[in-house]
């Protein structure tokens, strides 16, 4: 999970709201289907602990604000209004304070807000938030399973075993290459391991680490920054796949893992997280190893010392973002991306042949559909922790021809970080920690030291073992690794003990009944996988646990993602699911169905039958599922693969040329379950062929809002490629709840989508407005950048604050009071810091002078022990708003009367202003005095 670690700083209470410039909250815009409208009187009093609104109108801001920092990492942090996404909020320095500016949009109901990372939740509304627990205690659940089920049968090849080449490791180091959107320049550093004495050209495997902490002292301390401040050294992330490597070397092939602390330290202002930053990294890096295959002599050393790579085989692996970003490198190797979105220009000479992508992020849900992927899911994972990875095998289902194998493994008790050596504590040179942590309530099924849960060694074998098994379908073609990837209950010895389980679609599967609005379904229902009424959705608000398959996007209500629900209470009930028209299953060998049933259950029989146009019925056989292991904590509503052969129906007549429905019959006297699809299935791996389709990429305008006036522009939209297909539109309407959701075929070249945004000109200084639309595949098309709008940047100055006392001098009882004033209104709140200093003579003013409830409000301090108010906390601090639409506000430190006799007591203060770029500018200081009121 993102951890939240228990360090209490300076202004626990205080909304720090000026350490954030607007511009960067509106570099991820928010998207905006909000909930039931809250009030847009409601005060800060309404909202739940930790949240703050600010501003209005146009200048609304939402804030939250974590008791403790919140640790870097690869998902992203969003705010929600129950299941709606309003919008992904930038953090402060501090990783304490995240912002988001509304653009006058009313956010819903105060009591549904929350804060969540990759299906976590993180603000205090949650159980235990700051103490690492984020979830609800596991309640609603089957107990996890005592005993695990019994091993799967050895596969005939195993992957992991290591091959018979000799090898080296070294490194490179190339000038830093520039990417569109990010200031500094980015690394071109790799780690290369390879074989000495293997002949011939040798396949290419280039790793990509994900979003990990960027730079750290000797002392111990890391952050996120880029470049590294002096005396800091960049986390060496991309040494953290030796294991992985040093296996695929003695195999034959040539590796190398390349660094990108220059992209995660600067990602956080792109709206897609980085994905096409790291496409373009990735073949920076693939270009140039296409330079050497063609002149050895120019390569480095390092690349010299082993066998020379061939680019036309080449497998890409990422991990986390790193997932994401070489899944885009894949599509665009294949269909060009945008040139000003570019950060590579040259011509693609390789050829990838697959994908591994590690506990992957998938913000644009937009899966390469033509290039063969292995998703590997972590059962414990703490970061992406909605495994929403899953995507990159549903995603895929009717975009293209549908020859790709597309796989997901789940790997139970594995976390998200121990994959890399360098983010796993014993191991790396940088600090490094367990995603997964348990803190007070040791979880089940994820805390280290029990039964389920993977040392760090064992998870980083388990994955060099699958890394290898696709390098082995997708590169070598050997077919005899495809049954520990597609379903078919195979494992690999040399990853035990881990317990590793698949599910694919693609290769050579007849896609049959993909639940939608096509079915007509009897005893049970068509359920939507992301929809906020809980009557259509396939998992209701208050289940315990998660699903993959279920992982929200963009909108709260997402057409064309379907499963059929299940629910029975005695054996023998059907659920019968009929097509429109009928679909051959001729050739298939087997029915492969993905069903998912409830965490912890065990022996859920279902009899499978299939009926033809004549209404001609064969029950293939009986299947048995059993549950994942899971807690309200881990995402485990999974779906497992059955499989019932076909040969049934040759002596039961049935024309496998016209199927028109499926029946489920339980044979558990009640049960719960899930059809994700079921397809014909027959064993091999066909080559694949990439189409020529139309490739969608939605930019992003920024204007100049100008004095007055109205001005319309559009959210600029290319089309390339070759072609028609379809793609779905979504464009959130302004200051609503609505989302509008249309289907639109396109073609390259063509204003088939089309996005008007009108802006208004005015001369008061307020933040940057957004108005954004955004897209995902449905067929024959593919997208790269799925999300885009028209941003309208504030030309306005900034006003100046000053500060003037308004009583100063006081008698104990009374309270100090300093008035702030702006040089003109704006629309937005203007912040101030009033920072406390140490008193040079006298006495100064303690935490016993002042009123215990303004103590507890400001700094989550206690008046005991006494202490000056300049070290009740670290670099104490009081935050100043003055309101959008005013030209002052007033701050004030009330005293108490003691009835003791003291010296006259001191309270000394600076300003603190901050520019238009949110920098700070120390001003005039100030002092209070406080003498006994007899």
């Amino acid at each position: 999970m993102i951890r939240v670690k228990r360090i209490v700083t300076a202004t626990l209470a205080v909304l720090t709201l000026a350490a954030v410039a607007p511009e960067l909250a509106q570099a991820q815009p928010s998207a905006r289907p909000s909930a039931n409208p809250l009030s847009k009187t409601a005060d800060d009093d309404r909202l739940p602990p930790g949240w703050r609104l600010t501003g209005t109108g146009a200048a609304r801001q939402l804030t939250w604000t974590s008791p403790e920092p919140v640790p870097m990492g690869d998902a992203r942090i969003e705010f929600r209004a129950g299941d709606r996404l309003l919008g992904r909020p930038v953090p402060a320095q501090d990783r304490r304070s995240f912002h988001l500016p509304l653009d006058g949009t009313r956010i819903g109901s105060a009591a549904d807000l929350k804060v969540l990372a990759g299906g976590r939740r993180l603000d205090a509304a949650g159980t235990g938030a700051g103490t690492g627990r984020t979830t609800p205690p596991p309640t609603g659940l089957a107990p996890a399973a005592p005993q695990p089920e019994a091993p799967l049968p050895a596969n005939g090849v195993d992957p992991g075993v290591p091959g018979p080449y000799r090898t080296t490791r070294g490194s490179y180091t190339l000038d830093p290459v520039r990417l569109p959107g990010l200031k500094a320049p980015v690394e071109m550093r790799g780690t290369v391991v390879g074989p000495t004495n293997a002949p011939g050209k040798r396949p290419l495997a280039l790793f990509l680490h994900g979003r990990h902490y960027t730079c750290f002292t000797t002392t111990g301390e890391d952050g996120g920054e880029w470049p590294c401040k002096p005396g800091a050294l960049p986390v060496p992330s991309q040494d953290g796949y030796l294991r992985a490597q040093q296996l695929l070397a003695s195999q034959g092939y040539v590796t190398v893992s390349i660094a990108a602390n220059g992209i995660n330290g600067q990602d956080g202002v792109l709206d897609d997280g980085g994905a096409q930053a790291r496409s373009s990294l990735v073949r920076q890096h693939l270009a140039r190893w296409a330079q050497w295959a063609a002149k050895r002599s120019g390569a480095p050393a390092a690349v010299r010392a082993v066998a020379p790579a061939d680019p036309s085989r080449v497998l890409l692996v990422g991990h986390s973002r790193g997932g994401e970003g070489v899944n885009r490198a894949a599509l665009d190797s294949l269909y060009a991306p945008p040139a000003d979105q570019d950060g590579y220009h040259g011509p693609v000479r390789w050829n990838i042949r697959g994908t591994v992508l590690i506990g992957p992020t998938v913000f644009g849900q937009n899966p390469a559909p033509d290039v063969p992927s292995l998703t590997v899911l972590p059962g414990c994972d703490g970061d992406v922790s909605d495994l929403q990875g899953e995507i990159y095998v549903d995603g895929t289902r009717g975009v293209s021809r549908g020859a790709a194998l597309h796989s997901a493994v789940y790997m139970v008790g594995a976390n998200h970080n121990f994959f890399n050596s360098e983010w796993t504590p014993g191991q790396s040179k940088a600090p490094a920690d367990d995603d997964f942590a348990s803190d007070d309530t040791p979880d089940r099924v994820c805390a280290p030291g029990t039964k389920t849960r993977l040392t760090a060694t064992r998870q980083q074998t388990a994955g060099a073992t699958y890394i290898a098994a696709a390098a082995r379908l997708f590169v070598a073609g050997d077919d005899r690794v495809r049954p520990l990837l597609d379903g078919s209950g195979r494992r690999a010895p040399s990853a035990d003990p881990a317990r590793v389980l698949s599910h694919a679609v693609g290769a050579h599967r007849t896609p049959a009944f993909l639940p939608g609005p096509g079915l007509a379904v009897s005893g049970g229902r068509v359920c939507a996988q992301v929809d906020p009424d809980p009557a259509r959705v396939c998992l209701p608000p208050d289940t315990t646990g998660a699903s993959p398959h279920f992982a929200a996007w963009e909108a709260a209500k997402e057409p064309g993602r379907d499963a059929v629900a299940m629910r029975w209470s005695r054996a023998g009930s059907p659920v019968a699911v009929r097509l429109a028209r009928p679909v051959s299953l001729a050739g298939s060998e087997a029915l492969a169905l993905r069903v998912i049933v409830p965490p912890n259950t065990t022996g859920t029989q279902l009899d499978v039958t299939l009926v033809d146009a004549s209404g001609h019925r064969a029950t293939l056989g009986r299947a048995r599922v059993d549950g994942l292991p899971g807690t309200g904590r881990t995402a485990s509503y999974w779906a497992r693969e059955l499989r019932v052969p076909l040969s049934a129906t040759a002596r039961a007549g049935l024309d496998l040329k016209r199927i028109t429905a499926l029946e489920l019959t339980p044979r558990t006297k009640s049960g719960q379950a899930w059809l994700m699809d079921a397809s014909g299935w027959k064993p091999g791996t066909p080559a694949v062929h990439a189409p020529a389709l139309p490739r969608v990429d939605i930019g992003r305008l920024t204007v100049e809002e100008g004095d007055s006036g109205t001005r319309t522009y559009r959210v600029p939209v290319r089309v390339s490629g070759h072609g028609s297909g379809q793609v779905r539109l979504f464009v959130p309407q302004p200051g609503t709840e609505n989302v509008t959701v249309r289907t639109v075929t396109v073609r390259p070249g063509g204003h088939d989508i089309d996005v008007p945004v009108v802006v208004r000109g005015n001369t008061r200084y307020g933040y940057d407005l957004a108005q954004d639309a955004f897209v995902k595949a449905v067929r024959g098309a593919v997208v790269g950048s799925h999300r885009g709008g028209v941003t309208a940047r504030n030309d306005d100055p900034m006003p100046t604050v000053t500060a003037t006392p308004v009583a100063d001098h006081v008698v104990e009882g009374q309270p100090l009071t300093w008035r702030f004033s702006l040089s003109a209104a704006a629309d937005a709140d203007v912040m101030a810091e009033f920072a406390l200093l140490p008193v040079g003579k006298g006495a100064e003013l303690s935490t016993l002078d002042v009123t215990p409830q303004w103590l507890k409000d400001t700094f989550d301090a206690s008046p005991t022990p006494a202490r000056p108010l300049s070290k009740v906390v670290d670099g104490p601090s009081l935050v100043v708003a003055v309101p959008a639409g005013q030209v002052s506000t007033e701050a004030s430190v009330p005293t108490v009367k003691d009835g003791l006799k003291e010296p006259v007591e001191s309270l000394r203060a600076r300003l603190i202003t901050y520019d238009s770029t949110w920098e700070p500018h120390p001003g005039p200081e100030f002092t209070g005095t406080v003498r006994d009121a007899s």
